[in-house]
């Protein structure tokens, strides 16, 4: 695990990357065909060329092509959604629920984040009873108000003034447990929930560090279409750890 320095300067390092969530200018949803994209065309861009090029997708995937050059493929990325570069854009095919859309993201910003904590609390580094249980599935409401499929495996436990604290994960990413939750600090955090990945798991324990509690995607824009906490992560009592709402 990462010192928490280290944590905390890879987070704003992936926030301002030209993946990150801070240079998304748009997303419009798409239905599969064919479509011209640009500021002045039917997929409309908010700055760029009138006529940025041609989308074309299908069930199976996508390709971009500029005007006169071939068809370009959009590309899989590793716990993201396919993406290709197309000048002075970073296009993405971000699909939800089946229906897929067009994410786009603009290289020219220079995007900046000011980072705001509670302080470092050793309390809140809690290894909690890690337990897996028979695949559940379920669903988790999202913050546009519609619902995502999800399944469920695992289960951590821990005690907090004399009282036993369940969270499910709904969510894994790069193979970590991804807890979404909300406590009593809601408004000096993100309103809407916090997400923390779980580290250090083993078959019975895992390691929750709510020093690295983050706020999600939609805390910085609102391009992005994040998950809400399902009813047993929203708690009670505050977690004074973590990030506070940007």
């Amino acid at each position: 695990m990462l010192p928490l320095a280290d944590y905390r300067a890879a987070r704003r390092a992936a926030l301002t990357a030209p993946d990150g969530w801070l240079n998304l200018v748009a997303r419009i949803e798409l239905a599969p065909g064919c479509h011209l994209v640009g500021a002045a065309q039917e997929v409309g861009l908010p700055s760029g060329p009138d006529l940025l090029g041609t989308l074309e997708l299908t069930e199976t995937g996508a390709t971009f092509s500029r005007p006169g050059q071939a068809a370009e493929p959009f590309q899989p990325v590793p716990d993201a959604f396919p993406q290709l570069r197309v000048d002075p854009f970073l296009l993405e095919i971000h699909t939800v629920d089946g229906i897929p859309a067009l994410r786009v993201r603009d290289l020219t910003m220079t995007p900046l984040v000011n980072l705001r904590f509670f302080p470092e609390a050793s309390d809140w580094i809690v290894r909690a009873k890690w337990e897996s249980f028979a695949p559940q599935a379920s669903e988790v409401a999202m913050k546009d108000g519609s619902t995502a499929a999800v399944t469920l495996t695992h289960r951590a436990t821990f005690q907090h003034l004399g009282q036993t604290v369940t969270l499910t994960p709904t969510h894994w990413k790069s193979g970590k447990p991804m807890f979404v939750f909300r406590d009593a600090t809601a408004g000096e955090t993100y309103p809407a929930c916090r997400f923390l990945f779980g580290e250090d798991p083993t078959e019975t324990e895992i390691t929750l560090d709510f020093n690295r509690a983050i706020s999600p995607p939609c805390a910085f824009t609102d391009f992005a279409i994040c998950p809400l906490p399902p009813p047993g992560n929203i708690l009670p009592f505050r977690i004074e750890a973590g990030e506070l709402a940007p």
